[in-house]
């Protein structure tokens, strides 16, 4: 898994998670990678302040900057979500909406959207991030 940052045509920065770069190449040529703030499909990799140990150990940082091991900042992003934010599945869009209408009490959501729910919650101006967070063993 490859992390690539990313900045819009609008100059929102993002990350994309990718298998290789072959393949952030197609999902860029087709459209496929869309910025979360405005769903402008023009990206461009930008310089990234931090990688990920890979394969090739003699090539890849092994602390971000401010000395912490990546994965480790990873795993406490993970928890504090999952502590934090309500798991409401494949009805994030729906509950997103009722919340952001004032059909629901305001609070901290997570779950899962189709590309059309998204576009849905861009056009209503609610605001979310999307956020792949990878499985840890243990």
């Amino acid at each position: 898994m490859i992390i690539y940052d990313l900045q819009c045509r609008d100059g929102h920065k993002f990350e994309g998670w990718f298998k290789d770069r072959g393949a952030f190449d197609e999902q860029r040529l087709q459209k496929l990678i869309a910025c979360p703030v405005c769903g402008n499909t023009e990206t461009a990799l930008i310089p990234s302040s931090a990688v990920v140990r890979g394969r090739d150990n003699r090539s890849a940082a092994t602390t971000t900057q401010n000395g912490e091991p990546p994965l480790k900042l990873i795993r406490a992003l993970q928890e504090h979500i999952h502590k934090n934010f309500d798991n409401v599945g494949d009805k994030f869009a729906e509950v997103a909406l009722r919340i952001h209408h004032g059909e629901e009490e305001s609070r901290n959501i997570r779950g899962t959207a189709t590309g059309s729910e998204e576009e849905t919650l861009r056009e209503e101006g609610v605001p979310f991030i999307k956020m792949p967070l990878p499985k840890f063993d243990g």
